[in-house]
């Protein structure tokens, strides 16, 4: 029969042990982050791997939806940037620009702070699942760096880093990418893992319908992450939905965005 010496013993002993594993991990794996080059060379690189997953396929894209993880499932209406959100018995209309939608548990509408919090949740899953959906896409996006960082081997990969938006900006990702510039893997320098250089494959390519290449397997060491259900869509109604589900979102979009301003008069 343990009692309370031996069961604190037996804790703190748990304890030590995890961190010392944690510790292990963090010497053994943890790896600075690399300096690249800036310039044409690194903007070429990260057209060859566009011209990879065919980006311009991608942008034409209406609307897609997946499967995270069997964590999290969405629909995206990429032109207006709006999407539907769902994980367990939770609902989220949102509009990922101003963080604002409306959202439910077993179909009850939420108010206030518990409404404002899953609205949160919602965004922070979206922001790292579409990211997961379609990285190599967004190289280029407002406030990103790329640089050329030469391999092991002499070969060129691609550093992006992400100087805003989104969750967590600040993180950089070191692109592997084979002869003809689909992204094999890469290595990871972010805020929330505390072991920088964690790498993560890119496999299993998959063209989504229109010609649009996406990676539906990213394999760690330590987990894989697997994305399913990938369906493209032209509206709305192929995804179920009788009537449009974002018009709410998009009618305060359009409301907010032709608010004139206020200009001073000297």
């Amino acid at each position: 029969m343990f009692t309370k010496s031996c069961l604190l013993k037996l804790v703190i002993g748990i304890s030590a042990f995890v961190l010392i594993g944690f510790a292990a991990l963090y010497f053994y794996h943890n790896e600075d982050k690399p300096t690249g080059k800036r310039g044409p060379a690194a903007e070429q690189l990260t057209n060859k791997m566009w011209d990879a997953i065919n980006v311009d396929a991608w942008n034409e894209i209406n609307y897609i939806a997946w499967n995270f993880a069997d964590r999290q499932q969405y629909v995206w209406d990429k032109k207006r940037h709006l999407v539907q959100v769902k994980w367990k018995d939770t609902e989220v209309f949102l509009d990922p620009n101003s963080i604002t939608g409306k959202a439910s548990i077993d179909g009850e509408m939420l108010i206030g702070d518990a409404a404002s919090a899953t609205i949160k949740q919602a965004w922070d899953f979206f922001n790292n699942d579409s990211f997961w959906l379609n990285a190599p896409a967004n190289a280029k996006q407002t406030g990103t760096t790329r640089s050329i960082v030469n391999g092991d081997g002499g070969e060129e990969q691609l550093l992006v880093t992400y100087t805003s938006g989104g969750t967590t900006p600040g993180d950089s990702y070191l692109w592997k990418l084979d002869q003809n510039g689909r992204p094999l893997s890469y290595k990871m320098w972010v805020k929330i893992i505390p072991v920088g250089g964690m790498e993560f494959t890119w496999e299993d390519w998959k063209d989504v319908g229109n010609g649009a290449m996406i990676s539906t397997k990213h394999v760690n060491p330590a987990f894989t992450l697997h994305l399913t259900d990938i369906k493209i869509g032209d509206t709305y109604t192929d995804f179920g939905f009788d009537s449009d589900p974002f018009e709410e979102l998009a009618r305060n979009k359009n409301s907010e965005q032709n608010v004139p301003t206020t200009q001073s008069v000297n």
